[in-house]
Protein backbone atom coordinates (compact mmCIF):
# COMPACT_ATOMS: atom_id res chain seq x y z
CA UNK A 1 0.00 0.00 0.00
CA UNK A 2 1.34 3.70 -1.01
CA UNK A 3 1.33 6.63 1.20
CA UNK A 4 -0.18 7.14 4.29
CA UNK A 5 -2.08 4.59 6.33
CA UNK A 6 -4.38 7.39 8.27
CA UNK A 7 -6.43 4.81 9.85
CA UNK A 8 -3.55 2.90 11.57
CA UNK A 9 -2.04 6.57 12.66
CA UNK A 10 -5.80 7.10 13.95
CA UNK A 11 -5.89 4.06 15.75
CA UNK A 12 -2.35 4.44 17.40
CA UNK A 13 -3.85 7.38 20.00
CA UNK A 14 -7.31 5.34 20.61
CA UNK A 15 -5.49 2.60 21.58
CA UNK A 16 -3.00 4.19 24.11
CA UNK A 17 -6.33 5.74 25.33
CA UNK A 18 -7.14 2.02 25.89
CA UNK A 19 -3.98 1.03 27.06
CA UNK A 20 -4.07 4.15 29.66
CA UNK A 21 -7.36 2.70 30.82
CA UNK A 22 -6.16 -1.05 31.69
CA UNK A 23 -3.52 0.76 34.05
CA UNK A 24 -5.85 3.45 35.68
CA UNK A 25 -8.15 0.33 36.27
CA UNK A 26 -11.37 2.23 34.98
CA UNK A 27 -13.67 1.86 37.62
CA UNK A 28 -13.04 -0.99 39.22
CA UNK A 29 -14.39 -1.07 42.48
CA UNK A 30 -16.85 1.76 42.19
CA UNK A 31 -20.38 0.72 43.40
CA UNK A 32 -22.32 -2.15 43.07
CA UNK A 33 -21.45 -2.53 39.21
CA UNK A 34 -17.80 -0.94 38.63
CA UNK A 35 -15.95 -4.21 38.57
CA UNK A 36 -18.00 -5.45 35.91
CA UNK A 37 -18.02 -2.64 34.10
CA UNK A 38 -14.25 -2.82 34.14
CA UNK A 39 -14.18 -6.15 33.23
CA UNK A 40 -15.66 -5.61 29.73
CA UNK A 41 -13.54 -2.15 29.42
CA UNK A 42 -10.65 -4.39 30.35
CA UNK A 43 -11.60 -6.90 28.08
CA UNK A 44 -12.26 -4.83 25.10
CA UNK A 45 -8.99 -2.82 25.60
CA UNK A 46 -6.68 -5.78 25.19
CA UNK A 47 -6.52 -5.51 21.50
CA UNK A 48 -4.42 -2.17 22.31
CA UNK A 49 -0.59 -4.08 22.34
CA UNK A 50 -1.08 -6.89 20.00
CA UNK A 51 -2.14 -3.78 17.79
CA UNK A 52 1.41 -1.86 18.07
CA UNK A 53 2.90 -4.98 17.64
CA UNK A 54 1.10 -5.76 14.77
CA UNK A 55 1.99 -2.20 13.09
CA UNK A 56 5.03 -2.42 13.77
CA UNK A 57 5.97 -5.47 11.80
CA UNK A 58 3.54 -4.68 9.02
CA UNK A 59 6.16 -1.45 8.56
CA UNK A 60 8.94 -3.44 9.50
CA UNK A 61 8.42 -5.26 6.44
CA UNK A 62 7.45 -2.77 4.30
CA UNK A 63 10.85 -0.18 5.45
CA UNK A 64 12.97 -3.25 4.49
CA UNK A 65 11.27 -4.52 0.89
CA UNK A 66 14.19 -2.60 -0.72
CA UNK A 67 17.20 -1.96 2.06
CA UNK A 68 18.83 -4.48 4.45
CA UNK A 69 16.64 -5.59 7.47
CA UNK A 70 19.77 -5.63 9.68
CA UNK A 71 20.92 -2.27 8.83
CA UNK A 72 17.27 -0.85 9.68
CA UNK A 73 16.90 -3.37 12.27
CA UNK A 74 20.10 -1.22 13.76
CA UNK A 75 18.43 1.68 13.14
CA UNK A 76 15.28 0.94 14.88
CA UNK A 77 16.70 -0.93 17.55
CA UNK A 78 18.80 2.46 18.83
CA UNK A 79 15.66 4.58 18.34
CA UNK A 80 13.32 2.40 20.84
CA UNK A 81 15.88 1.18 23.01
CA UNK A 82 16.51 5.21 23.41
CA UNK A 83 12.95 5.73 24.08
CA UNK A 84 12.60 3.16 26.76
CA UNK A 85 15.77 4.83 28.27
CA UNK A 86 14.13 7.76 28.60
CA UNK A 87 11.25 6.46 29.63
CA UNK A 88 13.32 5.18 32.84
CA UNK A 89 14.93 8.37 33.38
CA UNK A 90 11.27 9.99 33.92
CA UNK A 91 9.91 6.95 36.04
CA UNK A 92 13.11 6.13 38.29
CA UNK A 93 13.38 9.36 40.40
CA UNK A 94 9.77 9.18 40.95
CA UNK A 95 9.49 6.01 41.73
CA UNK A 96 12.99 6.72 44.14
CA UNK A 97 10.79 9.41 45.39
CA UNK A 98 7.88 7.48 46.08
CA UNK A 99 9.69 4.71 48.41
CA UNK A 100 11.04 7.52 50.34
CA UNK A 101 7.56 8.76 50.97
CA UNK A 102 5.69 5.49 51.08
CA UNK A 103 8.32 4.07 54.13
CA UNK A 104 8.79 7.46 55.69
CA UNK A 105 12.77 6.93 55.94
CA UNK A 106 14.59 9.61 57.72
CA UNK A 107 17.06 11.62 56.43
CA UNK A 108 19.94 9.20 57.44
CA UNK A 109 18.02 5.95 55.81
CA UNK A 110 17.23 7.67 52.76
CA UNK A 111 20.62 6.80 50.63
CA UNK A 112 20.41 2.90 52.06
CA UNK A 113 16.58 3.10 50.65
CA UNK A 114 17.40 4.64 47.49
CA UNK A 115 20.80 2.22 47.13
CA UNK A 116 18.49 -0.72 47.92
CA UNK A 117 15.32 0.17 45.42
CA UNK A 118 18.07 1.03 42.43
CA UNK A 119 19.90 -2.61 42.86
CA UNK A 120 16.44 -4.05 42.35
CA UNK A 121 16.23 -1.51 39.24
CA UNK A 122 19.05 -2.78 37.48
CA UNK A 123 18.43 -6.53 37.76
CA UNK A 124 20.23 -7.47 34.07
CA UNK A 125 17.78 -10.05 32.65
CA UNK A 126 14.53 -7.83 34.24
CA UNK A 127 16.27 -4.68 32.60
CA UNK A 128 17.34 -5.81 29.28
CA UNK A 129 15.16 -8.34 28.54
CA UNK A 130 11.83 -8.37 30.30
CA UNK A 131 11.71 -4.71 30.60
CA UNK A 132 9.57 -4.75 34.42
CA UNK A 133 12.71 -4.10 36.70
CA UNK A 134 11.00 -0.40 37.38
CA UNK A 135 7.65 -0.56 35.62
CA UNK A 136 5.86 -3.31 33.97
CA UNK A 137 4.24 -0.83 31.77
CA UNK A 138 7.21 -0.60 30.06
CA UNK A 139 7.79 -4.23 28.96
CA UNK A 140 6.61 -3.39 25.44
CA UNK A 141 9.72 -1.18 23.97
CA UNK A 142 12.54 -3.87 24.83
CA UNK A 143 9.71 -7.02 24.12
CA UNK A 144 9.69 -5.01 20.26
CA UNK A 145 13.88 -5.08 20.08
CA UNK A 146 14.13 -8.27 20.83
CA UNK A 147 10.69 -9.19 18.88
CA UNK A 148 11.96 -7.72 15.13
CA UNK A 149 15.48 -9.04 15.97
CA UNK A 150 14.14 -12.17 15.67
CA UNK A 151 12.08 -11.66 12.52
CA UNK A 152 15.32 -9.68 10.89
CA UNK A 153 17.46 -12.89 11.62
CA UNK A 154 14.59 -15.18 9.76
CA UNK A 155 14.37 -13.03 7.15
CA UNK A 156 18.16 -13.02 7.07
CA UNK A 157 18.33 -16.81 7.02
CA UNK A 158 15.81 -16.94 3.78
CA UNK A 159 13.58 -18.83 6.03
CA UNK A 160 10.43 -16.21 6.26
CA UNK A 161 7.91 -18.57 4.97
CA UNK A 162 8.53 -20.58 8.39
CA UNK A 163 8.09 -17.14 10.67
CA UNK A 164 4.72 -17.42 11.75
CA UNK A 165 4.53 -20.63 11.90
CA UNK A 166 7.02 -20.88 14.15
CA UNK A 167 6.25 -17.65 15.98
CA UNK A 168 2.29 -19.43 16.48
CA UNK A 169 4.47 -22.10 18.18
CA UNK A 170 5.92 -20.10 20.65
CA UNK A 171 2.70 -17.59 21.24
CA UNK A 172 0.42 -21.08 21.98
CA UNK A 173 3.05 -21.89 24.73
CA UNK A 174 2.50 -17.78 25.85
CA UNK A 175 -1.22 -18.70 25.85
CA UNK A 176 -1.09 -21.85 27.76
CA UNK A 177 1.40 -19.93 30.48
CA UNK A 178 -0.68 -16.53 30.88
CA UNK A 179 -4.41 -17.90 30.27
CA UNK A 180 -5.12 -21.29 30.30
CA UNK A 181 -2.85 -22.30 33.36
CA UNK A 182 -5.62 -25.15 34.39
CA UNK A 183 -3.93 -27.72 31.67
CA UNK A 184 -0.38 -27.24 31.75
CA UNK A 185 2.10 -25.24 33.92
CA UNK A 186 4.35 -23.16 32.43
CA UNK A 187 7.26 -22.17 34.55
CA UNK A 188 8.72 -19.05 33.39
CA UNK A 189 7.72 -15.48 32.33
CA UNK A 190 5.86 -15.80 29.13
CA UNK A 191 4.76 -11.93 28.81
CA UNK A 192 7.83 -10.93 26.47
CA UNK A 193 9.52 -10.58 23.19
CA UNK A 194 9.53 -14.22 22.64
CA UNK A 195 6.33 -16.15 23.67
CA UNK A 196 3.91 -12.75 22.73
CA UNK A 197 6.02 -9.88 20.75
CA UNK A 198 7.53 -11.98 18.03
CA UNK A 199 4.47 -13.77 17.14
CA UNK A 200 2.37 -10.71 16.51
CA UNK A 201 5.36 -8.99 14.79
CA UNK A 202 5.26 -11.73 12.97
CA UNK A 203 1.33 -11.23 11.70
CA UNK A 204 1.83 -7.74 10.99
CA UNK A 205 5.45 -8.58 8.99
CA UNK A 206 3.61 -11.30 7.50
CA UNK A 207 0.48 -9.21 6.21
CA UNK A 208 2.78 -7.21 4.34
CA UNK A 209 4.88 -9.72 2.44
CA UNK A 210 2.07 -11.53 1.67
CA UNK A 211 0.79 -8.41 -0.15
CA UNK A 212 -2.61 -8.73 1.25
CA UNK A 213 -5.09 -5.97 0.78
CA UNK A 214 -7.86 -5.93 2.46
CA UNK A 215 -10.96 -4.93 0.06
CA UNK A 216 -12.75 -1.79 0.69
CA UNK A 217 -15.78 -3.11 -0.14
CA UNK A 218 -15.38 -5.49 2.38
CA UNK A 219 -14.48 -2.88 4.95
CA UNK A 220 -18.24 -3.57 6.95
CA UNK A 221 -17.51 -7.00 6.82
CA UNK A 222 -14.48 -6.97 8.73
CA UNK A 223 -15.69 -4.46 11.13
CA UNK A 224 -18.49 -6.97 12.40
CA UNK A 225 -15.73 -9.07 12.54
CA UNK A 226 -13.90 -6.88 14.97
CA UNK A 227 -17.06 -6.27 16.64
CA UNK A 228 -17.64 -10.39 16.87
CA UNK A 229 -14.48 -11.04 18.08
CA UNK A 230 -14.67 -8.77 20.57
CA UNK A 231 -17.64 -9.95 22.04
CA UNK A 232 -16.10 -13.52 21.72
CA UNK A 233 -12.90 -12.50 23.54
CA UNK A 234 -14.81 -10.86 26.51
CA UNK A 235 -17.01 -14.06 27.03
CA UNK A 236 -14.17 -16.23 26.78
CA UNK A 237 -12.45 -13.84 29.44
CA UNK A 238 -15.17 -14.95 31.44
CA UNK A 239 -15.21 -18.25 31.18
CA UNK A 240 -11.55 -18.35 31.89
CA UNK A 241 -11.70 -16.16 34.85
CA UNK A 242 -15.01 -17.17 35.94
CA UNK A 243 -17.16 -19.85 35.22
CA UNK A 244 -13.95 -21.87 35.68
CA UNK A 245 -12.86 -21.02 38.96
CA UNK A 246 -16.22 -20.33 40.34
CA UNK A 247 -15.50 -16.56 40.89
CA UNK A 248 -17.57 -13.74 40.84
CA UNK A 249 -17.42 -10.75 38.73
CA UNK A 250 -18.21 -8.40 41.31
CA UNK A 251 -15.42 -9.43 43.90
CA UNK A 252 -12.80 -10.15 41.91
CA UNK A 253 -10.67 -9.41 38.70
CA UNK A 254 -9.21 -11.03 36.22
CA UNK A 255 -6.22 -10.47 34.95
CA UNK A 256 -4.55 -12.82 32.27
CA UNK A 257 -3.69 -10.78 29.64
CA UNK A 258 -4.64 -11.98 25.82
CA UNK A 259 -6.14 -15.34 24.81
CA UNK A 260 -6.95 -17.11 21.65
CA UNK A 261 -9.85 -14.60 21.01
CA UNK A 262 -7.18 -11.69 21.01
CA UNK A 263 -5.80 -13.35 17.84
CA UNK A 264 -9.18 -12.88 15.85
CA UNK A 265 -9.67 -9.43 17.07
CA UNK A 266 -6.22 -8.22 16.29
CA UNK A 267 -6.83 -9.76 12.70
CA UNK A 268 -9.96 -8.24 12.07
CA UNK A 269 -9.26 -4.88 12.86
CA UNK A 270 -6.39 -4.56 11.11
CA UNK A 271 -7.89 -6.00 8.27
CA UNK A 272 -10.49 -3.05 8.71
CA UNK A 273 -8.03 -0.19 9.22
CA UNK A 274 -6.19 -1.30 5.90
CA UNK A 275 -9.48 -1.31 4.05
CA UNK A 276 -10.54 1.72 5.16
CA UNK A 277 -6.35 3.60 4.87
CA UNK A 278 -8.39 7.14 4.61
CA UNK A 279 -10.30 6.52 7.60
CA UNK A 280 -9.98 9.65 10.21
CA UNK A 281 -8.03 11.56 7.42
CA UNK A 282 -10.49 14.60 8.36
CA UNK A 283 -10.01 14.51 11.89
CA UNK A 284 -7.04 15.41 14.02
CA UNK A 285 -6.49 11.87 15.31
CA UNK A 286 -4.22 10.78 13.03
CA UNK A 287 -1.81 13.78 14.18
CA UNK A 288 -2.49 12.18 17.38
CA UNK A 289 -1.45 9.27 16.62
CA UNK A 290 2.45 10.47 16.70
CA UNK A 291 2.18 11.03 20.38
CA UNK A 292 0.85 7.76 21.27
CA UNK A 293 5.01 6.68 22.07
CA UNK A 294 5.09 9.96 24.19
CA UNK A 295 2.44 9.18 26.16
CA UNK A 296 3.32 5.44 26.71
CA UNK A 297 6.70 6.37 28.14
CA UNK A 298 5.03 9.12 30.49
CA UNK A 299 2.42 7.61 31.70
CA UNK A 300 3.94 5.27 34.22
CA UNK A 301 5.06 8.01 36.50
CA UNK A 302 1.91 10.24 35.80
CA UNK A 303 -0.17 7.40 37.24
CA UNK A 304 2.52 6.64 40.05
CA UNK A 305 1.79 10.37 41.03
CA UNK A 306 -1.45 10.37 41.07
CA UNK A 307 -1.96 7.37 42.78
CA UNK A 308 0.08 7.97 45.83
CA UNK A 309 -1.78 11.44 45.82
CA UNK A 310 -4.72 9.25 46.50
CA UNK A 311 -3.58 7.24 48.56
CA UNK A 312 -2.64 10.30 50.51
CA UNK A 313 -5.95 11.78 50.23
CA UNK A 314 -7.52 8.23 51.45
CA UNK A 315 -4.79 8.36 54.30
CA UNK A 316 -6.03 11.67 55.46
CA UNK A 317 -9.79 10.60 56.07
CA UNK A 318 -10.96 11.34 52.30
CA UNK A 319 -12.27 8.15 50.70
CA UNK A 320 -11.86 9.12 47.23
CA UNK A 321 -10.10 5.90 45.51
CA UNK A 322 -13.11 3.94 45.05
CA UNK A 323 -15.82 6.88 43.83
CA UNK A 324 -16.78 7.81 40.64
CA UNK A 325 -15.38 11.01 40.16
CA UNK A 326 -11.25 9.96 41.15
CA UNK A 327 -12.05 7.44 38.50
CA UNK A 328 -13.45 10.15 36.45
CA UNK A 329 -10.42 12.12 37.01
CA UNK A 330 -7.49 9.42 37.04
CA UNK A 331 -7.66 8.31 33.80
CA UNK A 332 -8.06 11.05 31.94
CA UNK A 333 -5.44 13.02 34.17
CA UNK A 334 -3.05 10.20 33.24
CA UNK A 335 -3.31 10.40 29.84
CA UNK A 336 -3.41 14.41 29.33
CA UNK A 337 -1.02 14.58 31.92
CA UNK A 338 1.67 12.20 29.73
CA UNK A 339 0.69 14.36 27.14
CA UNK A 340 1.89 17.22 28.46
CA UNK A 341 5.02 15.86 29.69
CA UNK A 342 6.18 14.81 26.32
CA UNK A 343 5.04 17.80 24.87
CA UNK A 344 7.50 19.34 27.46
CA UNK A 345 10.31 17.11 26.64
CA UNK A 346 9.30 17.80 23.14
CA UNK A 347 9.84 21.70 23.38
CA UNK A 348 13.22 20.57 25.04
CA UNK A 349 14.21 18.62 22.26
CA UNK A 350 15.10 16.07 24.73
CA UNK A 351 13.30 13.48 21.70
CA UNK A 352 13.17 14.81 18.13
CA UNK A 353 11.82 11.62 14.93
CA UNK A 354 11.33 9.41 17.34
CA UNK A 355 14.70 9.17 18.93
CA UNK A 356 15.30 10.59 22.74
CA UNK A 357 18.34 12.50 22.96
CA UNK A 358 19.44 13.54 26.40
CA UNK A 359 21.95 15.34 25.49
CA UNK A 360 20.02 18.26 23.75
CA UNK A 361 18.62 19.25 26.76
CA UNK A 362 21.68 21.20 28.25
CA UNK A 363 21.69 23.29 25.26
CA UNK A 364 17.71 24.27 25.15
CA UNK A 365 17.79 25.03 29.15
CA UNK A 366 21.23 27.21 28.79
CA UNK A 367 19.61 29.55 25.91
CA UNK A 368 16.46 30.28 28.18
CA UNK A 369 18.02 30.48 31.49
CA UNK A 370 20.23 33.64 29.81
Amino acid sequence: MAGRIYSIDSMRIIAMAFIVSIHTDLLRGVGEYGTPINFVIDSSARFAVPFFFVTAGYFFALKTTRRDPIAYFAERAVSIASLYAFGLVLTVPVFLAGSVVREGADRREIPGLIARRTAEFVSPIDLLYYGNSVSEILWFLPALIFSLGLICLISKANMTELLLPIAFGFHGIGLLGASYTMFVDIPFEVRDALFFGFFYSSLGYYIYSADWQPDADRSTLYLGATVLFGALHIAERYVLGYALTGETITQSVYTASYTIATVLVTISLFAFLLSRPNLGKSTPLPSWGNYAVGIYIAHPSVLFVLERAGEALTEMGYEIENTLLWHLVLTPGTFFGALLVYIAVRKLRAIEKGKARLSNVKPVRDRYSK
